[in-house]
């Protein structure tokens, strides 16, 4: 395998940045100004935040003089309040190269740093903003503190278009020469689920088993159960057939080599295409709930998902 493609084919500029177009408007507009204040950037992982961030100082810094000026940092992988006293403080005290009017650091994961860390950070954000701008990147923005918060222009990433992943898809599989079938991307598509990073992934992960990428192919390689068959198990067992569903869920788990909380996450995602009445739909999904969280805690999960099969029956008869 060549280099990954997620970075081989990540957006340079914010005019290439696919989706978010309200997001890269404003950011657009903070590089005409010639400045930008503290950002947070909150979101869902792959859905263009890291990306955005680089694309921003690119074309701020521009291509000479970004690197310079730049630091990236990922919070996880340092949560302590000793990261924010030395890595980030010493790059955020110093005087920015080339006479632009500040430099940036990037925090990845910031919701990964501790409270007190966090506080260190406000800190530091505070004292140093003349010298250097915070961009600070996060799944949750409830784990971030709210004076940091206040300090910084919110940002909220959603999950990235279906077109825009099947722009960027097929702009990717003519580069590399790949036979890509309609089917194929339904599967990146369902697969990737608005993840940009998951669709882009999984295509080269593909690519490297086969010359003609189909969705047999992209689920196999995916772990991810067919749409269709996690529909057919439902349907069977709300059918009353536990035995045809129980064979069902056994080809799931040892063909596709799903887990038992990706077998629940796919059902409660089917569970809305499926005609069922509101009553009964509500009852399953609190049922999903309580037996991914018995999974989670350890329960065994082949016991757990024959469970909620045998639920679906019971429901099924109610309805008969």
């Amino acid at each position: 395998m060549d280099d990954l493609w997620v970075e081989k084919y990540r957006p340079k500029t914010l005019g290439d940045v696919a989706g978010h177009q309200a997001v890269l408007q404003r950011l657009q507009a903070y590089v005409k100004a010639g400045a930008f204040p503290h950002l947070l950037f909150a979101g869902p992982p792959g859905t263009g935040k890291t990306t955005s961030a680089l694309a921003l100082v690119r074309d701020f810094y521009g291509v000479d003089r970004w690197r310079d000026n730049f630091q990236e940092l990922n919070a996880s992988d340092e949560r302590g309040i000793g990261v924010v006293r030395d890595k980030v403080k010493n790059f955020a005290r110093t005087a920015p190269i080339g006479g632009v009017p500040f430099k940036t650091l990037f925090l990845d994961e910031a919701d990964a740093l501790t409270p007190e860390a966090q506080a260190a950070l406000r800190r530091t954000m505070e004292r140093y903003s003349h010298t250097c701008r915070f961009i600070l990147s996060c799944n949750y923005s409830s784990k971030i503190i709210d004076p940091i918060q206040s300090r910084c222009a919110v940002f909220r990433f959603s999950p990235v278009q279906p077109e825009a992943i099947l722009s960027n898809l097929k702009h990717i599989a003519k580069a590399e020469k790949l036979k890509v079938t309609e089917d194929g991307y339904e599967a990146l598509l369902y697969v990737a689920h608005g993840d940009m990073r998951r669709a882009v992934t999984a295509l080269q992960v593909a690519a490297t088993v086969a010359k003609t990428i189909d969705g047999n192919v992209l689920y196999q390689t995916t772990a991810t159960g067919r749409p269709e068959d996690i529909k057919a198990l439902i349907e069977e067992a709300l059918k009353g057939d536990f035995a045809a569903a129980r064979v069902r869920l056994d080809d799931l788990l040892v063909t596709y080599g799903l887990s038992g909380e990706d077998v629940i996450k796919q059902i409660h995602r089917t569970l809305f295409d499926v005609g069922l009445p509101d009553r009964q739909r509500v009852e399953i999904v609190d049922r999903c709930g309580e037996i991914e969280f018995r999974i989670v805690e350890g329960a065994n999960e082949r016991i757990q998902l024959e469970a909620l099969l045998a639920h679906l029956v019971l429901v099924g008869a109610q309805l008969r």
